[in-house]
């Protein structure tokens, strides 16, 4: 197995295609599939799906694929061990987040990473924080925001801010964030939230247990954009933190107002491996990371408290 095959199988991957994929790498069409075929004879499987519209990656394949990257990015860190601090990085990074985090970071941390290190590949994961939290303690991804839990308690994690939760309603709810909505009236209320094993549905079912009632939850949605259309068609009514409907609250397509007595909150936090060094990308990309958040938080586009 050599370097140069690994390399090959990520290029292929990521552009499901041999042809752009030895374009990119400046090496003939027929080289390149031998490589992969040598690979994949060592292996003794295969890590492609050949059809007409390109390369698909098969499920071994993608187990392939997460070690592929990162052998490539300690190769990588070998190299930049010897060079300046101030060069331009190469490499793969992976990084995790909720989806109501994803919807206001990827864009502006996208964005800081590769006006950095223009050669680098980015790699943005969207999902629970549980799937998120799994993912970063068996090393398929580089670092991530998650919600402060009692599960993340053996990563290396930087609490980043604090963010309020606020009931959430289509333009003629006509809700106001100078009108605190008292937690218990939420009784009567028609509600859509995620199910159960979302972290934000849990944090609303601990607020509701200490005052003695169950929240009344007419759609179950564990899509944060169902969510937001249901409210908009006026189906109910939903309970979210404000920075992922930025937009919808600026245009007053959507209308808010704070929770009392109790007020739900989150922390979230960003959180490394404890088992492995980070390499310098997904160093960076934690420092960028941090610097975005700090930055929604200064320009009022991310409501919360920075704590870190």
């Amino acid at each position: 197995m050599e370097l140069s095959q690994l390399r090959t199988i990520i290029h292929v991957a990521e552009l499901g295609s041999l042809s752009k994929a030895a374009d990119r790498l400046h090496i003939a069409q027929p080289a390149l599939s031998r490589q992969v075929r040598m690979l994949e004879d060592e292996l003794g499987t295969r890590l492609f799906e050949r059809h007409g519209r390109g390369m698909v990656v098969t499920e071994i394949g993608q187990e392939v694929l997460r070690h592929a990257y990162r052998v490539m990015g300690e190769v990588q860190e070998i190299r930049a061990s010897v060079v300046d601090g101030d060069v331009a990085l190469r490499g793969h990074v992976s990084i995790g987040m909720p989806p109501t985090v994803s919807d206001i970071l990827t864009v502006p941390l996208v964005s800081a990473i590769r006006g950095r290190h223009p050669e680098a590949t980015v790699r943005i994961v969207s999902a629970y924080s549980g799937y998120v939290l799994d993912w970063l303690h068996r090393g398929e991804i580089d670092v991530a925001i998650l919600f402060e839990s009692k599960g993340a308690k053996s990563l290396r994690s930087t609490l980043l801010l604090e963010e309020n939760l606020h009931l959430i309603g289509s333009k003629d709810a006509k809700l106001s964030p100078d009108t605190p909505v008292n937690f218990e009236t939420l009784a009567t209320e028609k509600l859509l939230l995620p199910s159960a094993g979302h972290s934000l549905r849990a944090l609303l079912d601990e607020c509701t247990r200490g005052l003695g009632f169950n929240l009344n939850v007419q759609v179950e949605a564990d899509s944060f954009s169902v969510l937001k259309n249901l409210v908009r068609s006026k189906h109910g009514m939903t309970i979210l933190p404000l920075a992922p409907i930025y937009d919808e609250i600026s245009s007053g397509v959507l209308t808010h107002a704070p929770l009392t007595n109790p007020l739900p909150k989150r922390r979230l936090m960003m959180s490394f491996p404890s088992d492995k060094p980070a390499t310098r990308l997904a160093k960076f990309a934690g420092q960028a990371l941090v610097a975005t958040v700090s930055d929604l938080v200064e320009r009022q586009i991310w409501p919360g408290r920075l704590v870190s």
